[in-house]
C-alpha cells in the first residue's frame, strides 16, 4: 500500500509540475488562440476539432463546451468534432485510406473563417496533419495541440499557424495540459459572447 501511496504522490507532484509551467511555455499562443477563435465566431465561422484516442475524446469533449455552454448561460458557439461520426470515418477510412479521415471531412465542412484544432500528442499522427494541411489550403485558422517535441509537425510549421505545446513528453500530461489548455479557450470566449461582445 505505501508503494501505491508512494505512485500517487508522484503522479499528483509531476502534474503539478508540468501544469505550473504551462502559463510560460503555452499561454501566449493560448491568448493569440482566444482572440482569433473570438474573431472566427464572430464572423460566422465554427471551431472545429479531431484527433485520435484520447485526444478524440478531447475534441469531442471541448466541441461540447462551446455549444452547450462550460459555465454561463449564452447561446450556442459554433464547434464541431470530427471523431464522433462514425460512418464518416469508417467509410473515409476504407475507400481512402485511415490517413485521410479528418482531411475529408475538412473538405466537406470548412471554410476560411474556421479555426481547425489538430490533438495529437505525439505531434506525428498522420491523419491529424493531413486534417491541418486540408485546413490550411482552404485558408482556416489551423491549430495543433501536441507535445513538448511537436513532432513531425513541427518539420512541417507551414502547415499550421499556432502549436500549443504541453511541456512534456509524457502523453498523460500532456493530455492533461491539452484538457486545462481547451477550458481555458472555452471560459474566455465563452465569457466574451457570455457578456454580449459580439
Amino acid at each position: 500500500m505505501k508503494n501505491q501511496r508512494e505512485k500517487i504522490e508522484q503522479t499528483i507532484s509531476d502534474h503539478l509540475e508540468v501544469v505550473a509551467s504551462l502559463s510560460e511555455s503555452c499561454g501566449d499562443v493560448l491568448e493569440v488562440l482566444v482572440q482569433r477563435t473570438e474573431a472566427a465566431l464572430r464572423a460566422g465561422g465554427k471551431i472545429c476539432f479531431f484527433g485520435n484516442g484520447g485526444s478524440a475524446a478531447d475534441a469531442q469533449h471541448l466541441a461540447t463546451e462551446f455549444v452547450v455552454r462550460y459555465t454561463r448561460q449564452r447561446a450556442a458557439l459554433a464547434s464541431i468534432a470530427f471523431t464522433t461520426d462514425t460512418s464518416a470515418l469508417t467509410a473515409g477510412g476504407n475507400d481512402f485510406g485511415f490517413e485521410s479521415i479528418f482531411a475529408r471531412q475538412v473538405e466537406a465542412l470548412c471554410k476560411a473563417d474556421d479555426v481547425v484544432v489538430g490533438i495529437s500528442t505525439s505531434g506525428s499522427s498522420s491523419n491529424v496533419l493531413a486534417g491541418l494541411s486540408a485546413a490550411k489550403k482552404i485558408g482556416a485558422l489551423t491549430v495543433l495541440f501536441t507535445g513538448r517535441t511537436g513532432g513531425e509537425a513541427a518539420k512541417a510549421a507551414d502547415q499550421v499557424d499556432l502549436i500549443l505545446a504541453a511541456p512534456s513528453e509524457i502523453t498523460a500530461r500532456i493530455q492533461e495540459c491539452h484538457l486545462l489548455a481547451g477550458h481555458i479557450l472555452c471560459d474566455l470566449v465563452e465569457e466574451t459572447f457570455a457578456d454580449g461582445d459580439q
